[in-house]
């Protein structure tokens, strides 16, 4: 079975050699390497070492060579396709098919890659051309010189509807091919597509390869927005890329050191003043995605973001979404710049490349973000006020996965808060929802005994974890529900109103949902990623970082953005039906209690009326009567 050569590039990328040896051999990291003894010859000492950055392993005692494939298919004697097929499993990358299909979709990612190019050479000439001298100002004021033009191939995309449009028509690409590039703008209204970048200096963005993938544009003037991204394409997925990485990867893999700084001109400066592991993310908050691309090159990468305060909390949401991820010898650190610059105004100043180095030598490590962050804006003057820092700290922390890290962490918390308040504090209590109401049926004995219908959205996977309680599982339903809102917008179409009539019991994931229903209720038509990135950049992107964490998506798979849709429809019914199931049962049994201690037909119609208004909202229909119209009070 024949397989893309794309497929096997990402397969190979995105699955760290030293993930797969590391399963049959016990590795040592000696620098940017790791090494042991070889599994293909007997030796006593270690002549065998494994390169994720470059993705091969290497024996230089008895020659053995190869990538994670012919590793596999060595040590456990399995064929090429089931070895291929296991691991894109495990690294949950769809397996393309050897069909005509197939091949047709290699043949256009072929043309769609020799389109960038070709976009990007016209960007490059037109810099250098009579309508680039704005641009070529506005570089020399930043102080770009003419090698960095080069190097990062900047360029100038000239304020003309079809100019691109023309010049690549002439080379043989059809307008539905570089709309589907994200070249062009195809609007409804109007039958001709036109140039999505006019008047804008232009960053190319490329992928590990150095081959072109995307562009930022930046524009001259007034304009907005001010920088425009490429959309998502069948090259370009803006969660997963970084800007300059394929110029960093080698010196990052070599110093065991990456930046991560925020924009392309701060990425352009720092490789100019010879920090050239410099990468940035693309004008979003970093990825999960994205963090994993930087520990394939360093353990801790250095978030080095503008010092204002937009960028310290751009620091905070990073080191949230980082927390579920952290393992042994896998953080970040985090360098605060003087006086709220950003790194391309520091290193203009002078001094500014021994200030910025000396700030990436005392960055802080993540504990210590988390900590100041956490206590940012509040004033701890009362015990409540204390304790709600407490509280939200060690939920912080309870969303580390890593067993480890996580106790480790709660060590350092606690003795934090003791040494901050004077006193040790007190552990936190796990929330242990009152009993629901179960059905009970008659035991043997003549006891009566329990019965609990088992998730139906477990029940399929044997590994995982049924909530103990009914609030721990009404929880993980409602966070399941929203994740799939935010990576499935086309829900909202039909169950925008069913959102914004439900309750959530956890007040956090309540908070989160009213945002999400105002936001889709204001600007309607935002995509997955512009939501998320808005939620954020937002007072609720804690709550954002516990709904998107891996466990959901794990527990839930119809919630991850590859899910087929109606799949996706069905159990969002699915969900909505339990959650007011729940809601149903709940004010009976509440209503009821408050019924038969007051005794009253007043209290008793009340009753009676509450569960027929629930039973309509659930689309049911009340029969005529109530279950207790016999014991109803006289």
């Amino acid at each position: 079975m024949a397989f893309p050569p794309q497929f096997l590039d990402d397969l190979r990328t995105r699955v760290p050699t030293s993930s797969v040896v590391g399963r049959k051999v016990k590795l040592t990291r000696k620098g940017r390497e790791f090494s042991g003894l070889c599994p293909f010859h007997n030796e006593k000492s270690p002549s065998f070492f494994v390169n994720d950055d470059k993705g091969f392993y290497h024996c230089f005692g008895c020659g053995a060579h190869g990538d994670i494939v012919s590793f596999v298919m060595q040590t456990e004697g399995l064929g090429f396709a089931e070895t291929v097929q296991r691991l894109a499993a495990e690294a949950g990358i769809p397996v393309p098919n050897d069909t005509p299909q197939d091949r047709k979709t290699v043949e256009k990612r072929q043309t769609l890659e020799a389109a960038m190019e070709a976009a990007c050479l016209y960007f490059e000439q037109a810099l250098r051309g009579p309508s680039g001298a704005p641009a070529r100002e506005y570089l020399e004021k930043r102080g770009v010189p003419e090698a960095d033009i080069g190097k990062f191939r900047l360029g100038w995309a000239p304020d003309q509807r079809d100019g691109l449009k023309v010049a690549l028509k002439i080379q043989g690409f059809d307008d539905a091919m570089l709309v589907e590039a994200g070249l062009l703008i195809r609007v409804e209204e109007k039958p001709d597509p036109y140039d999505r970048f006019r008047g804008r200096v232009m960053f190319p963005i490329c992928d590990r390869r150095g081959r072109v993938i995307a562009f930022g544009g930046r524009i001259l003037g007034d304009g907005q927005p001010k920088y425009l991204n490429s959309p998502e394409t069948p090259l370009f997925h803006k969660g997963r890329s970084l800007y300059a990485l394929h110029h960093a990867r080698p010196s990052a893999a070599k110093k065991q050191e990456i930046i991560l700084a925020e924009g392309y001109m701060d990425v352009i400066a720092l490789h100019r003043a010879g920090f050239d592991t410099a990468v940035a993310p693309l004008g979003t908050a970093l990825t999960e995605e994205q963090m994993e691309e930087l520990w394939r090159l360093a353990p801790e990468p250095i978030l080095c973001l503008d010092g204002d305060s937009a960028g310290q909390k751009a620091m905070m949401r990073a080191a949230l979404r980082a927390l579920p991820l952290l393992k042994a010898g896998r953080s970040l650190r985090f360098a605060t710049l003087p006086e709220g610059l950003d790194p391309d105004d520091l290193l203009g100043r002078p001094g500014g490349p021994a200030r910025l180095r000396e700030a990436l030598t005392v960055a802080r490590p993540l504990i210590d973000a988390l900590w100041t962050g956490a206590q940012a804006g509040r004033a701890l003057d009362t015990p409540e006020r204390k304790a709600e820092l407490s509280r939200d700290l060690h939920a912080q922390v309870a969303t580390i996965a890593d067993a480890d890290v996580r106790r480790l962490y709660q060590t350092e918390i606690d003795q934090r808060l003791t040494a901050l308040f004077g006193v040790a504090p007190a552990q936190p209590v796990p929330e242990v929802a009152a009993p629901a109401y179960v059905p009970r049926a008659r035991q043997p004995s003549g006891k009566r005994g329990r019965w609990q219908e088992p998730d139906p959205f477990l029940k399929d996977r044997p590994n995982a974890t049924v909530a103990s309680t009914p609030l721990i599982a009404e929880r993980m339903h409602t966070r399941a529900l929203l994740a799939a809102f935010l990576n499935h917008p086309f829900l909202f179409d039909h169950w925008h109103e069913a959102l914004a009539d439900i309750e959530f019991a956890d007040a956090g994931l309540d908070s989160l949902r009213r945002e999400i229903v105002n936001v889709t209720a204001t600007r309607p038509g935002l995509d997955a990623d512009a939501l998320q990135s808005h939620l954020a950049e937002s007072e609720h992107a804690f709550m954002l970082s516990h709904v998107m964490q891996k466990d959901v998506a794990g527990t839930f798979p119809f919630t991850r953005r590859e899910a087929f849709p109606q799949d996706v429809r069905a159990k969002v019914a699915e969900i909505f039906g339990r959650l007011m199931d729940r809601r149903v049962a709940e004010d009976r049994r509440l209503l009821m209690a408050v019924t038969l201690s007051e005794e009253t037909a007043e209290a008793w119609a009340r009753y009676k009326a509450l569960f027929a208004d629930r039973a309509r909202a659930h689309g049911g229909d009340e029969e005529e009567g109530g279950p207790m119209d016999a014991v109803a009070p006289s």
